[in-house]
């Protein structure tokens, strides 16, 4: 063991010495007063600008006009084979015309890297950093699905998008799977060119229902 391991491993025990041995981690509650946003002013604005920032789209839509948005948005990327992931709503793709791909039972990697993108649904989105979270309950799909396709087009609403990431985290269930997405997949080599779609989407976009 080294000894500087040595030395922060004596500074726990240190700290711990005077807790009783049968003490319990659910037994002492913590206090949580700090400040847990920083976002100042309309919350939806503010993630659309944050989302943009990081080269991404966001397209905002009322419940009536959602379909005919994402219909016109597949269209003009050329999506002729679409991933859909059970739980989806339906009438959200009631006017796309390409060809569905279910992913019940699962896709292959193959099937998938065969299809031009993918639509999902959000659990979370948060304003202050721009992010969108996905936990693969209905309509998000596995983690995959938002990996391979080289279009992402996510729908959250408007009511969804929390302040900051202490106010989004309270919110989500700690036992799912949880993804944090800011922006399309990039990467930059040692001359900081940047790169994009190299480890998942090269375009993300956001229809955000408003309401």
């Amino acid at each position: 063991m080294s000894e500087a391991k040595d030395r922060i491993l004596a500074r726990v025990r240190s700290a711990l010495r005077d807790v009783p041995r049968d003490e319990r981690a659910q037994d002492v509650e913590v206090t949580r007063d700090y400040v847990d946003s920083h976002a100042t002013g309309d919350v939806a604005d503010l993630f659309v600008e944050r989302v943009e920032d990081y080269r991404a789209t966001v397209v905002r839509a009322t419940e009536a006009d959602a379909p005919a948005e994402i219909a016109r948005i597949l269209a003009e990327h050329a999506v002729a084979n679409l991933v859909v992931p059970p739980g989806f709503p339906d009438a959200l793709v009631a006017r796309y015309q390409g060809s569905r791909l279910s992913d019940d039972p699962p896709l292959t990697p193959v099937e998938l890297d065969a299809s031009d993108g993918v639509i999902t649904l959000a659990a979370r989105g948060i304003a202050l950093t721009g992010t969108i979270v996905l936990d693969a309950g209905p309509g998000q799909g596995r983690r995959a699905l938002s990996l391979v396709p080289d279009l992402h087009l996510c729908v959250l609403r408007a009511s969804q998008v929390a302040a900051d990431v202490p106010v989004a985290v309270r919110a989500l269930t700690p036992s799912r799977p949880t993804t944090f997405i800011s922006g399309p997949s990039a990467t930059s080599d040692i001359e900081l060119d940047r790169v994009e779609g190299v480890h998942g989407p090269r375009t993300l976009i956001v229809v955000l229902i408003s309401g």
